[in-house]
């Protein structure tokens, strides 16, 4: 299984808003990427300076998201609803999506369902739950 590590992630997210502003030709992924970065124009600065992106530390004190987890959270969710894994995220996605009017803003609260089910794994030292996570997303879909 790929596993970049946090600088192969910064350089990646780096490298496809550079590109994407420079009007340079997108792989697909560098397509998916510039997708999301565009819906955050609050972090182009952190992405357009590479050599910075690789040194800062995001900590839960300074009350600032990290813009590579969250950008690394939209491309796995796209992901998931892609492959429909778990199976039925598409549908749960989809309703949220058009309950809030926007994909953007459903994927911001299946993002709160995925740290949770990620925390509770690290927490538990058991395998995320997906069928938890799907739960989760389900229920935020039909509030």
């Amino acid at each position: 299984m790929f596993q970049p590590s946090q600088d192969d992630v910064r350089r990646f997210f780096c490298a496809a808003y550079r590109r994407h502003v420079a009007g340079d030709p997108l792989t697909p992924m560098d397509a998916l990427a510039a997708r999301w970065i565009a819906e955050h124009p609050e972090y182009h600065a952190d992405l357009a300076d590479e050599a910075a992106a690789l040194a800062a530390i995001y900590t839960v004190e300074e009350g600032r998201t990290n813009p590579f987890l969250h950008l690394s959270m939209h491309l796995s969710i796209e992901e998931q609803c892609r492959i429909d894994q778990p199976q039925g995220i598409h549908q749960a996605v989809a309703l949220l999506a058009a309950r809030h009017g926007t994909l953007h803003a459903a994927h911001h609260e299946v993002m709160e369902c995925l740290g949770e089910m990620i925390w509770t794994s690290q927490r538990s030292g058991l395998p995320p739950d997906g069928l938890a996570y799907l739960d989760a997303v389900r229920r935020r879909a039909m509030r």
